[in-house]
């Protein structure tokens, strides 16, 4: 990350953030970042914590302590209303599209565009979905089937420009290529690169470390609800995070001998 990078203000903060669901500490006293135009990363196994975390950002769960910080302002995230208020939005792993309905439909549920007559006006929710998706995904071209007909990563191209259309600025995805093939992996990753190229902010979460590698800038580790540490892509190798998952120490202070023991 240049130094001017590490001038900006984060687009998001979270510090400090403890979350304890019967005296367990799912996450306790952790500190994240993220930048415009970044993608950071959060790995960790079942149970870690990370999911918890992040679903203090998406309004799921309020933290019992720490705060959040979006653009440099301490603001307050009780629901999930509140999170996109702020341009936070989740594109969950299942998607929570109505698989029934076409892609201007998904895009405009609930939101529906309408003529001054009251009538639902579908050419422009037509003509709405045409542009973002030229922006995200110019091969997309199949806006008049069911989702249910669609690909998995065309899919993924429905449920990001829908949260992008309403101004998302920060994008938590979970799991975005969870049960997809190569072609729609690398439809995904191509996605990903223009939400960027946007200032969009991503919190990325995936147990698939190849996915993490191909798509992060920055990775944060959270073992046993505590963060291990977060590193720079390109300053740590699979092996240092793999080490970094299941040791929980950062790639420093890890000998060969317990890195041996994890990859062996």
């Amino acid at each position: 990350m240049t130094q001017e990078t590490l001038q900006r203000t984060p687009l998001v903060e979270m510090n400090n953030i403890r979350v304890a669901f019967g005296g367990v500490h799912a996450v306790d006293d952790v500190s994240v970042d993220l930048f415009a135009g970044e993608v950071v990363a959060l790995v960790g196994g079942n149970g870690a914590g990370k999911t918890t975390l992040i679903k203090t950002l998406s309004g799921a769960h309020r933290a019992d302590s720490g705060e959040i910080r979006i653009d440099g302002e301490k603001v307050i995230i009780d629901n999930p209303r509140d999170a996109k208020a702020f341009g936070i939005e989740t594109i969950y792993q299942t998607l929570a599209l109505a698989e029934n309905i076409d892609s201007p439909g998904n895009m405009f549920l609930g939101r529906e565009l309408r003529t001054r007559w009251g009538t639902l006006d579908d050419s422009a929710m037509e003509s709405e979905t045409r542009k973002v998706m030229a922006r995200l995904n110019p091969q997309f071209k199949n806006l008049k089937v069911p989702v249910s007909s669609l690909s998995g990563g065309q899919r993924q191209s429905v449920a990001i420009a829908k949260a992008v259309y309403y101004n998302a600025r920060i994008i938590i995805m979970d799991e975005p290529t969870a049960a997809l093939g190569p072609a729609e992996t690398k439809q995904v990753g191509e996605l990903i690169k223009q939400l960027k190229a946007e200032g969009i902010g991503i919190f990325l979460i995936s147990h698939d470390i190849h996915d993490v590698f191909d798509l992060a800038d920055r990775i944060s580790v959270v073992l046993q609800g505590k963060l291990v540490g977060t590193v720079n892509k390109d300053d740590v190798t699979m092996d240092d995070v793999l080490g970094m998952i299941i040791i929980g120490k950062l790639p420093d202070d890890v000998t060969q001998t317990e890195l041996d023991d994890v990859l062996n």
